[in-house]
Parts: structure tokens; C-alpha cells; sequence
């Protein structure tokens, strides 16, 4: 996407000077006065219009290059978003996690605080915080913070890059 800056910013340039000429044109024509005759006046219309059509034409390969460099990027972030996934699942069931812990670790893995936890699994802040505690233990971790440290370590080292 770097490479096609220069070509965008050419193709906007092009294209408002193609613009401005029209409007200049036509500010010209109805004010009266002709700086050029029209031979040449033609000449150049017919270039602008020209640097109009092959702007569209080469905005459109920009545009289609990007959305399918999006669709790529796409792919790929469902690809880490599935592995993350994954990696979630097999390392609740090797540290021993209950359904309910394993239902607190993803809400604390995506931020969640202990009062909101509390407030969708429709349980008091003590058991989220015994929940919590016991998840941590059964991690080898001292908090949230280091929980979600070890999956993205694993997932750094998983990059194929």
C-alpha cells in the first residue's frame, strides 16, 4: 500500500488540475475572454479530459489492488484470531480450569473488571475474585496482566514471520 501513495497523490494532483482547468474554461467562456485561442483551447480540453478518464481508470486499479490487499489482511486476522482461540482453549483445559473459570478468564482476558464479570454471570464479586484468584494459581501468574503475557508470548512465537 506504501508503493501506491506517490501514484494516489499524482493521480489527485492530475485530476484537480484536470478540474481546474474546465472550471476555468467554463468561468471564461461566460465572463467573456478568451487568454488562448481556441485551437489550442480545444488541445487542452482534450488532454484534461483525458487525464480525467485515465484517472478513474487508474483509480479503480488502486482502489481493486486495496480491497484485495484488504480481503489478504482479513484472512490473516482470522487466522491469528482462530489460533489465539486455540491457544485459549488448550491452555484452560492443561491448567484444569471449570466451565465457569474458563467463562471468567475470557472475560478478564478481554478486559472485563470484576464488578462487570460479576454483573453478566449473575454471581456476587467475591466469587469472580475467588474465580479469579484460582485461575491465576492454576496459571502460575500473579494477575490479569501476566494472564494475558502468556498468550501473547505464544503467539509472537507462533508469527512464521
Amino acid at each position: 500500500m506504501m508503493k501506491s501513495i506517490p501514484l494516489i497523490v499524482t493521480l489527485v494532483v492530475a485530476q484537480a488540475l484536470c478540474a481546474l482547468f474546465f472550471v476555468v474554461n467554463i468561468f471564461s467562456s461566460v465572463l467573456g475572454f478568451a487568454p488562448i485561442n481556441w485551437q489550442l483551447s480545444e488541445f487542452i480540453e482534450l488532454g484534461a479530459a483525458l487525464g480525467l478518464i485515465l484517472g478513474v481508470g487508474l483509480s479503480g486499479a488502486v482502489l481493486y489492488q486495496t480491497l484485495r490487499s484488504n480481503r489478504v489482511v482479513e484472512g490473516q486476522l482470522k487466522a491469528a484470531s482462530g489460533a489465539f482461540m486455540e491457544l485459549l482453549e488448550a491452555r484452560f483445559v492443561e491448567w484444569g480450569l471449570t466451565a465457569a473459570e474458563t467463562d471468567v478468564a475470557l472475560f478478564a482476558i478481554r478486559g472485563m473488571s470484576t464488578v462487570e464479570i460479576a454483573g453478566l454471570r449473575g454471581v456476587s464479586e467475591g466469587t469472580i475474585k475467588a474465580q479469579t484468584n484460582a485461575i491465576y494459581r492454576k496459571a502460575k501468574v500473579s494477575g490479569c496482566p501476566q494472564l494475558l503475557s502468556q498468550f501473547l508470548d505464544e503467539l509472537v512465537e507462533m508469527d512464521p514471520r
